[in-house]
């Protein structure tokens, strides 16, 4: 198989996957080609549309790669679809980013950190499939651990967790430095801007 024609099925791919297409669910489509041909073929096709300079283009994110508005078309695509700004609270986002840092995490060892009950927060993530049941802790009463999941990494545009700033202690995380909030994101407002399709809103 040609190297052009594989590159159609991938953008084929891409137009009609939801979610972040990785490179080992595609090998599984081509067990020929090696997990470095297709990256290299997946980044060839990022920067064709780069250069063609439309209106959406690809970005890894989420381990994965998919399609994305651009940031200067998101006024116009909220008015299209009548989306409004999902809010999550200072709190909220307080948490979700003590995970993030600290993950597998208890429900405890959050709420020594922030210093009071997360119980209602750590629902809301969970319903808004931000984080998940990791597992439980080895350790007296089996505590529920708590993770991020692909979402938050596609929603954040995070390659993966690694694209996380390093900080030495979570107790000193600025908020606004954060990955996670976006400069025009104030009083912990996220914008439904700069997503990929499948992720229109927060649910």
């Amino acid at each position: 198989m040609q190297r052009t024609e594989i590159k159609l099925i991938l953008e084929s791919f891409l137009f009609s996957s939801e979610s972040p297409l990785r490179l080992e669910k595609l090998q599984e489509i081509f067990p020929e080609i090696q997990l470095k041909e297709l990256r290299e073929i997946m980044l060839e096709l990022k920067e064709e549309y780069e250069r063609l300079g439309r209106s959406f283009a690809i970005r890894e994110v989420a381990h994965g790669f998919q399609f994305y508005t651009r940031p200067e078309y998101s006024s116009w695509i909220k008015k299209f679809k009548k989306i409004r700004p999902q809010r999550l609270s200072p709190a909220t986002l307080e948490t979700l980013a003590i995970i993030a840092y600290k993950q597998p995490i208890t429900r405890a060892e959050i709420e020594e950190v922030r210093g009071v009950d997360t119980g209602g927060i750590l629902r809301t993530l969970l319903e808004k499939n931000l984080i998940k049941i990791a597992g439980k802790k080895d350790v007296p009463g089996k505590p529920l651990l708590y993770s991020t999941t692909p979402k938050f990494l596609a929603l954040f545009g995070l390659k993966s967790l690694k694209d996380l700033p390093a900080l030495e202690d979570i107790q000193q995380i600025d908020l606004s430095s954060l990955p996670l909030f976006s400069p025009n994101n104030e009083g912990g407002r996220v914008e439904n801007e700069n997503l990929p399709p499948g992720i229109d809103d927060i649910k």
